[in-house]
């Protein structure tokens, strides 16, 4: 859609923007750059789907290492998230290529999920560290590796990563976004490289655009590097109260961006 090498550029910028806001929460930012690459970067389908989990790849190290030298590494919830995501993700870059019925649906479906927890996390606030129902409310391990293999599958189908939807969910559960944060990425980064693999290898097999754009993929991720270290830096600095409303807006502008685009 861009001349030779400002598509490059416009994605680096952009990439940077977002996730110098979406890092401190836990997200990649790869859920936003989808709509960004399909209507501004002219990204084909589905292309456009390992040039994100490509995203995820070269950016979320950036945040990781901060994180890391905050002393922030997410324990044994990132092992957790990592068990689910990690099958979930090869399971749906499969479906994504064999057996996908359609955007519409999908589309749907996340607006679903996404306006009302988008809602509720924009409009309650955060239960007190001395709260006992702050534990109570915590999601069992079982349960959450079950949660994050279906989150993975659908981050393999629509390269939007994980932590968009975990995030969320973890937060919201009572866990503060220091644990969340690095925990979500995490699994992002791990998942997205199983992806990224996956869709290259059933490319050698496949017609049409099923291997990732990679200079649109390395540019976005340069900036998303760059923006995620920012992010990551600057998120000791923010109450849990602003960080969970901040997932909120975003989550429900997210639902609502894919409720339109499903009608």
């Amino acid at each position: 859609m861009f001349g030779q090498g400002w598509t490059e550029i416009v994605a680096l910028i952009a990439a940077y923007v977002i996730a110098v806001f979406t890092t401190p929460a836990g997200i990649s930012g790869a859920v936003l750059l989808l709509p960004f690459q399909v209507s501004v970067l002219g990204t084909p389908s589905p292309a456009v789907t390992p040039t994100n989990l490509l995203y995820n790849v070269v950016a979320t190290p950036g945040a990781l290492y901060r994180y890391w030298r905050q002393k922030q590494t997410g324990g044994r919830l990132a092992l957790v998230l990592i068990a689910g995501t990690l099958p979930g993700v090869i399971a749906g870059s499969v479906i994504r290529v064999q057996l996908l019925p359609g955007p519409r649906v999908f589309d749907l479906v996340v607006a679903a999920v996404m306006i009302p927890l988008g809602t509720w996390l924009a409009l309650t606030r955060p239960p007190g560290p001395d709260n006992p129902a702050r534990r109570a409310r915590t999601i069992p391990a079982p349960v959450l590796v079950i949660l994050a293999a279906v989150v993975g599958c659908v981050g393999g189908i629509y390269g939007i990563g994980g932590g968009v939807i975990l995030a969320p969910i973890l937060i919201g559960s009572g866990r503060p976004p220091a644990e969340v944060a690095p925990a979500a990425l995490a699994s992002t980064f791990v998942t997205s490289v199983a992806g990224v693999l996956t869709f290259t290898i059933l490319s050698v097999h496949e017609l049409g655009s099923v291997a990732p754009d990679w200079p649109t993929g390395i540019a976005l991720g340069i900036g998303g590097l760059t923006g995620a270290y920012t992010g990551a830096r600057i998120q000791s600095r923010l109450p849990d109260a602003l960080i969970r409303r901040l997932v909120g807006v975003l989550v429900l502008a997210i639902g609502i961006f894919y409720l339109r685009s499903g009608l």
